[in-house]
Parts: structure tokens; C-alpha cells; sequence
């Protein structure tokens, strides 16, 4: 230990450790090298989901004048990207329990 004072941010640290050891909660475990590879895997899945999702966007905007039309396809696009995002990130909580 260091004769420095704590900060804050140690001392509320300290504390929601504390409280999650009281509660159950158990630490992380460092991710494994396999773990690793897999969410970095899980990343560039999403990464070029999201790419050609967005090249398909961009064809369809070109190629549509109709404002309600480009109006849809906005809404569909934002859609398609909460949901690619949701899934890697879904993917990835699940490689880091252990389930993938």
C-alpha cells in the first residue's frame, strides 16, 4: 500500500466490488485466448454485416427521389443496424459466459 490518499473513484470501486461480493456477483475471469479470437471474430462478422448493409443503403438512396420512400428506407437501414449491433453484441456476452 502507498501513503497516498485514495481518490474517489478508488473508494467507490472498493465499494461496488464490496457490494457485489456480498451479493454474489461474481468477478470476471480474464478471457481466454480462444475467447479472444472468438469476440474479435464476432466483431468483424458485425463489421462487414454492417458494411454491406450500408453499400446496399447508399445503392438505394441513390436510385430513390420519392421522400416517403427515402423516408422508409432510412427506418430500415437504422433498423437493420440496432439489429446487427445487437446481435454481435448478444454474441459477444454469451462468448464471454463461456456459451460460445
Amino acid at each position: 500500500m502507498s501513503d497516498r490518499p485514495k481518490s474517489s473513484f478508488e473508494i467507490a470501486m472498493e465499494r461496488l466490488k464490496a457490494a457485489d461480493r456480498d451479493a454474489g456477483v461474481s468477478e470476471e475471469a480474464p478471457l481466454t485466448d480462444a475467447q479472444k479470437g472468438a469476440i474479435a471474430e464476432a466483431r468483424a462478422v458485425a463489421t462487414s454485416r454492417l458494411a454491406e448493409r450500408e453499400i446496399l443503403h447508399r445503392d438505394a438512396m441513390a436510385r430513390t427521389f420519392d421522400p416517403k420512400e427515402r423516408e422508409k428506407a432510412e427506418e430500415e437501414y437504422r433498423i437493420d443496424r440496432e439489429r446487427i449491433e445487437a446481435d454481435r453484441d448478444r454474441a459477444i456476452a454469451g462468448i464471454r459466459k463461456g456459451e460460445g
